[in-house]
């Protein structure tokens, strides 16, 4: 919220949060490597840039390293060797995560735009000195500055994993320690969560290429919930969906609903702007089946089928003209196609 929120509840764990905007503004760059619409960016990169530039100013420098102050992690509090239960604090995971992401998508931004080159620059100095993840002792991703507990080890918020999902800058591949210490995360955590939480989870999950689990907390997001006014002896309450589809927080939080479909996509496919791989998450359940139309950065859309958790045939049609690489079924194949060109793979 950007108002005080009144002395009946305003607890700053939930009622402050200055990450927000961050998080919104890295939707921005998102939405252009899917599509490679460069008026779009170009339209919208101030508010990218202006993001950024809060991002920076809200820093401050502690042991030689940027960090925010204060904090918090959304919704959640830790317990200090002496017994305090707190919620705002200095250098704490999410916050910085978040703005890892937006100086990152910025700094991406002013190279595809070619524009910007002092602001490139200072963006280049600042990320190099932003607090840099922690491995706690139980091997969890820290989330706060101090390896401290969380009051409740279990708590459905995972706000400092936003590096894995929605953001990029953590991932099985390039920062394979932090990756695992995100998995130990969501172990210590359980599965016992709601809505827009649980919509989260299939994503991390998918990007931790666990597609066991990944589709575990699908079906736990696909839970049978009865409607807010029935009221009788049958009655089933908590996370999960009403019998109309919605997402039951409860009560009915679209967000997800978005996050589980998200999800599905993420199981069947996943993309950097240079990779298309197919069937990254694929849970046993789904060895077979076909899929048509997703996107992939880079600008390209998918059709694909799968037989036995492989991939038998694939088109992959470009929107704007690049170059990508096609991984899947454990080989790689470089493509390079003119706008609204396809290639067709059959395999099987």
């Amino acid at each position: 919220m950007t108002c005080p929120v009144g002395l009946n509840g305003g607890d700053p764990s939930w009622a402050s949060w200055n990450m927000g905007g961050a998080w919104v503004a890295t939707h921005i760059w998102e939405r252009y490597q899917f599509t490679k619409d460069k008026e779009f960016l170009m339209r919208n990169y101030p508010l990218l840039r202006g993001a950024a530039e809060f991002c920076i100013e809200w820093l401050i420098e502690k042991d030689g390293k940027l960090m925010t102050s204060p904090g918090t992690s959304p919704e959640n509090k830790f317990m200090t060797p002496d017994g305090y239960a707190g919620a705002t604090s200095y250098g704490n995971t999410s916050d910085i995560a978040m703005t890892r992401e937006c100086l990152l998508d910025a700094l991406a931004a002013t190279r595809e735009l070619g524009i910007d080159k002092k602001f490139a620059s200072q963006l280049s100095a600042t990320i190099s000195r932003l607090q840099p993840y922690k491995i706690g002792h139980n091997g969890n991703l820290q989330e706060w500055y101090h390896d401290w507990p969380d009051q409740d080890p279990r708590h459905r918020h995972q706000s400092h994993l936003f590096g894995l999902y929605p953001g990029h800058h953590l991932s099985v591949d390039d920062t394979p320690q932090l990756a695992a210490a995100a998995a130990r995360t969501l172990e210590i955590k359980g599965d016992e969560t709601t809505g827009w939480s649980t919509g989260w989870r299939v994503n991390l999950y998918a990007r931790l290429r666990d597609g066991k689990n990944a589709y575990h907390i699908y079906r736990k997001l696909l839970n049978y919930i009865s409607p807010d006014n029935y009221r009788g002896k049958d009655a089933r309450r908590g996370g999960g969906t009403y019998p109309n589809l919605l997402d039951a927080h409860s009560p009915f939080q679209i967000d997800g609903n978005f996050g589980g479909s998200a999800g599905v996509a993420e199981m069947l496919i996943q993309s950097t702007p240079e990779s298309i791989t197919l069937l990254p998450a694929i849970p046993d359940d789904w060895s077979e089946g076909e899929v048509k139309g997703l996107c992939a950065r880079g600008g390209f859309t998918v059709d694909f089928a799968w037989k036995d958790g492989k991939v038998k045939s694939a088109t992959v049609t470009s929107r704007s003209g690049g170059a990508t690489k096609l991984h899947y079924n454990g080989t790689t194949k470089k493509l390079r196609l003119k706008p609204g060109q396809s290639v067709d793979i059959h395999l099987m």
